[in-house]
């Protein structure tokens, strides 16, 4: 049977296309695409994951800026993966709605 650390270590990269050495030490999550390909432009990195569910860059200063896509179970899910990474502060950027 494989561990969380296991799965997480497999499917971070799966989800996301970028592998593990690229991610940095401080990671921003968001739900919006746009704010990855502003980031990429803003420091003239690669996004990765192009037409995977979460796309990814990470700029020369360790921070990473990834999209999980829509949805509360996405949210959890890379919550969840990023213990492959292992970050030292991870940051929500966007909006989320409520009744």
């Amino acid at each position: 049977m494989e561990t969380k650390l296991e799965i997480a270590i497999n499917w971070l990269p799966r989800y996301t296309g970028m592998p593990l050495e690229k991610f940095g030490d401080y990671i921003l999550i968001t739900n919006f695409k746009d704010y990855v390909e502003k980031f990429a432009e803003r420091f003239s990195v690669e996004i990765y994951g192009e037409g995977r569910a979460m796309q990814a860059a990470t700029n020369d200063d360790g921070l990473t800026i990834i999209n999980y896509g829509i949805g509360s179970p996405n949210a959890a899910t890379i919550m969840d993966l990023l213990v492959a990474v292992q970050p030292k502060g991870v940051l929500f950027l966007g909006k989320c709605g409520g009744p």
